[in-house]
Order: structure tokens, then C-alpha cells, then sequence
């Protein structure tokens, strides 16, 4: 995502995670509207193997989303907590976990609703 967006990488990425393919239809969408490379678009999902294409600071958003959507495994890590408040700050890193949050909420009203994205290929 583009530097200083954020909360739309953690959007796409929990949607991936969650199966809500109406939610990563719609942020990789808005990603490419706000100029995001289809490159970076597809890598988002293999954001571990994809080298330097990330930042560290999405990188560590990316973790932080895994880790809270996966929470059932473990939770947000103690070490990836301390390292968002060292990048971000207390209250940014209280804003991306509440995004990630939020996302979480949406993909499973989406998939429980059964919401499906339009076929564009009319």
C-alpha cells in the first residue's frame, strides 16, 4: 500500500485471511484507485516472501493484522506490540489495532451474510 496508508494494507490483508472475498475485491479495488501498484496489490498475501516490495513499517502492519485476526493462536505478540508503539506511537498503534478490528467485524458480517463481489467480467 501506498507509504502512510496503512489501515487499507490491514483491511486487504485480514479480508485474505477471513475468506471475504467481497472485502478484498473492494480494498484491493480502492487500492488501485489510490495508485497502489498492481504488483503490490497481488503480493500482499505472500507480504513475508516478497522481499523489499513492503516497508518495514507495513511489514510490522501485516504482522500485527495476522496476529490479531488469528488471535485464537496466540494473540498480538508482546514484541510486535512494543515494536508498533517504537514506530508509531501509542496512539497510532491504538488506531491500527482498532482498524484491524473493525475489518475483522465487516469480513464476517460479509461472509456470514454470504455477500459475494459483482462479476465484473460482463
Amino acid at each position: 500500500m501506498p507509504p502512510g496508508s496503512p489501515f487499507n494494507a490491514s483491511k486487504t490483508r485480514a479480508s485474505q485471511i477471513n475468506g471475504c472475498a467481497y472485502c478484498v475485491n473492494a480494498h484491493s479495488k480502492d487500492a488501485s484507485k489510490l495508485g497502489v501498484s498492481e504488483q503490490r496489490i497481488r503480493l500482499v498475501s505472500t507480504w513475508k516472501e516478497a522481499g523489499d516490495i513492503f516497508t518495514e513499517e507495513e511489514r510490522l502492519i501485516f504482522q500485527m493484522t495476522e496476529e490479531v485476526t488469528l488471535i485464537h493462536q496466540h494473540g498480538l505478540s508482546k514484541e510486535s506490540y512494543e515494536k508498533a508503539v517504537f514506530a508509531f506511537g501509542e496512539e497510532k498503534t491504538a488506531q491500527i489495532i482498532m482498524a484491524i478490528i473493525t475489518i475483522n467485524a465487516w469480513n464476517r458480517i460479509g461472509v456470514a451474510t454470504e455477500m459475494h463481489p459483482p462479476n465484473e467480467s460482463n
